[in-house]
């Protein structure tokens, strides 16, 4: 079976070839010459030759390329890895190998510039997710809608009233040292915080967000002001709509995570400072949590609630001998610093603790990013609500039945998203369009932001009507396709269903939330369509250096997505999976999920090369190569760590919700321990209190 592997593999690379003049069946990427260009290209050109097979003339020269160490370890790696994983996976399924030999079939005959029916060919074996969409986009979208269509049986007879009162808000803050051309004894804040950065600067990276916020980037471009002050714009809009009361005011809750551990000390701090310095946030109470305030209340709130919760054997299994056990579990799985997935799973438990221990009024939270604001004006024009408006509908904690037959519980509601370069056109605008070009090389081989804008149109574009098959009343739309903002949760349907995103998760955080919960008996979670809630998406408005700083290692975070994807999704039943969130979020959960990453990963370093992109190619190649070979040996090595993580995290999240029934009783009992647990950690919360 690899043999017919490698005969598809050699028209890929004549397919892609970068010279871009010659499609035989030994064709390559364009050599460099000796002494032309960066080493590592010719590595990552080595490699996809290597991978061809013994018949390609230029075979017995790569492979003294590959001999060489650092990252072309990682190639000569994935040779073997590669081999080993079409061999068992065209086992396993044999449709696969079937797509296989088709492919192989089809490329012993091919000459010329390949077709659409080639592509397709192709993606049948590497991307089967894309295939058939382009030229049947209409029936797709009405067939995906179909899919996801719920009969609705019980709209939430309570819903939100009042999200100002109801819903807590959150999101997150990204924080990196600052941009190459700042220097940290030049930024206008306290000494004590400009010796901090410095320092932090000179340490090695620990962490990559997409867009990080340098400290140090001016007001103007800082996403913690824009953001915020897009939440208070949309406050004092509500207020004058008369859709909350006049001196209502909004909590927002932000989690702190950096990308130098040297940071931690400093970040609330640092976001303290130029809240000040911005002045005038009437409305908003906003309050700070860094690693360090978290591990305060684990170790001083949550591990001493084990005791008082296990003071009755009758309501709960905890006792006082499982604390130091407890405390390492908990400030594994609820903490703001490490991957995506980890804040994220926090700003949906936090708020669900500060529903039980600050603000019992609170029922619900709702997330947003901070390069997202909500057009107020532009919504009730297009829509006819608010914001506040369409987080009241009854929709967001219906109940009813999915397309199956399986019930389901619209617990959590979700959004979309406008491109600000397009609102103008109309908020139903598609923030992820259908691409028209050419493919790139490695698109060839995943092309992911087809099945993305598939699932945008079909799911976030959708509206209710009076007269329509999903009129939001009878019927409406579950989502699967997320955005990392823009989304809520009702903290019963949080409590009882126990939702998290495993905090390996570096990228698509949101698309993973959703997957913990799958495969659980009873009703299944799900998110009820917002048709109409829809935020301004800015970052390219003002996040451009920020972005660009971050581009590689947002880059590698998407490969490494491919890896954690498939290998969660194996855990979890790939076969369930795949049918419950194709084909955007699936199309991460891939059969041959090395095979996919590395060979797209080399594709992708030459194109970096190719374009004369010497200095970020080496990055690439460099830091990619690490990251990569310790994602394969999470994700698949023989230690089974990624499901040690996420069975160690299942129990840590299990116990926290736990913890959090047992302090509840306590406080409807007047328990005195529950009582100085819950003053306790309001000590600890107001302390996290921006005092503006």
């Amino acid at each position: 079976m690899f043999d017919r592997f490698q005969l598809a593999l050699r028209q890929l690379l004549a397919d892609t070839n970068r010279a871009g003049t010659e499609h035989d069946a030994d064709s390559s990427p364009r050599w460099p010459a000796e002494g032309d260009g960066s080493p590592l290209s010719r590595a990552s050109a080595a490699f996809l030759v290597a991978l061809s097979g013994e018949d390609h003339p230029e075979y017995s020269r790569v492979l003294a390329l590959l001999a060489d160490p650092d990252v072309r370890a990682f190639y000569r790696r994935a040779l073997a890895l590669i081999r080993a994983e079409i061999q068992e996976s065209a086992r396993a399924f044999p449709e696969l190998g079937e797509s296989i030999e088709e492919l192989a079939l089809s490329s012993s005959t091919q000459r010329g510039e390949p077709d659409l029916d080639a592509v397709e060919k192709r993606w049948s074996v590497f991307f089967p997710e894309g295939a058939e969409i382009r030229g049947h986009e209409e029936q797709r979208i009405e067939a995906l809608r179909e899919r996801r269509s719920v009969a609705i049986e019980r709209l939430n007879p309570e819903p939100i009233a009042d999200p100002a009162r109801e819903v807590l808000f959150t999101s997150n803050v990204l924080l990196t040292i600052p941009l190459s051309d700042g220097k940290p004894d030049t930024l206008p804040f306290s000494n004590e915080l400009k010796e901090r950065v410095a320092k932090a600067a000179a340490e090695p990276q620990e962490y990559w967000y997409d867009h990080p916020i340098p400290i140090g980037i001016e007001p103007s471009k800082n996403e913690i002001l824009r953001g915020l002050r897009g939440l208070q714009q949309t406050l004092l809009f509500e207020r004058e709509r008369g859709t909350t009361d006049p001196g209502a005011r909004l909590a927002c809750l932000l989690s702190v995570s950096v990308t130098h551990s040297g940071l931690q000390a400093v970040a609330r701090r640092y976001v303290e400072e130029e809240l000040r310095r911005a002045g005038d946030w009437e409305g908003l109470e906003v309050f700070v949590f860094s690693e360090a305030d978290v591990r305060r209340l684990v170790r001083e709130v949550l591990v001493p609630a084990v005791t008082a919760a296990g003071r009755n054997e009758s309501e709960s299994s905890l006792s006082a001998s499982t604390s130091d056990a407890v405390s390492e579990n908990l400030l594994e799985v609820f903490g703001v610093d490490g991957a995506y997935g980890r804040h994220y799973s926090f700003l949906k438990a936090m708020p669900a603790l500060w529903g039980v221990l600050v603000d019992p009024q609170k029922r619900g939270t709702f997330k947003i990013d901070l390069d997202q604001q909500f057009p107020n004006e532009k919504l009730v024009e297009e829509t006819g609500a608010s914001a506040f408006e369409h987080l009241c509908t009854p929709l967001w904690g219906a109940e009813g039945a999915d397309a199956a037959g399986q019930k389901v519980e619209l617990g959590m509601i979700a959004g979309a998203l406008v491109n600000l370069g397009d609102i103008d056109r109309s908020l139903f605008t598609p923030d992820v369009p259908f691409p028209n070009r050419p493919l790139s090389p490695d698109e060839h081989i995943f092309f992911s932001a087809l099945p993305q804008a598939l699932s945008t149109e079909a799911e976030m574009m959708t509206r209710y009507g009076a007269g329509e098959a999903l009129d939001g009343r009878t019927a409406c739309l579950q989502r699967v396709h997320m955005t990392g903002g823009t989304n809520g949760i009702l903290f019963d349907h949080l409590r009882r269903h126990r939702p998290f995103t495993p905090s390996f998760f570096g990228r698509a955080e949101d698309q993973a939330y959703i997957l913990s919960v799958l495969n659980t008996p009873g009703p299944r979670l799900s998110y009820a369509h917002a048709s109409g809630l829809i935020m301004r998406h800015d970052k390219h408005a003002f996040a451009l250096k920020a972005m660009d700083s971050a581009f590689v290692g947002k880059l590698i975070g998407d490969y490494e997505r491919i890896l954690y994807f498939s290998a969660y999704g194996r855990l979890l039943g790939l076969e369930d999976v795949k049918e419950a969130v194709d084909p955007f979020t699936g199309c991460f959960v891939s059969r041959i999920p090395i095979t996919v990453t590395c060979i797209r990963f080399a594709l992708r370093a030459l194109g970096f090369f190719d374009a004369g992109e010497v200095e970020r190619g080496n990055d690439f190649v460099r830091i990619g190569g690490r990251r990569l070979g310790r994602a394969i040996d999470f994700a698949f090595g023989p230690r089974g760590e990624l499901e040690r993580r996420y069975q160690e995290e299942r129990s840590g999240w299990d116990l926290f919700y736990d913890i959090l029934d047992g302090l509840q009783r306590g406080l409807v009992r007047r328990d005195a321990r529950a009582l100085e647990l819950q003053a306790r950690a309001g000590e600890i919360m107001d302390g996290c209190r921006v005092r503006l």
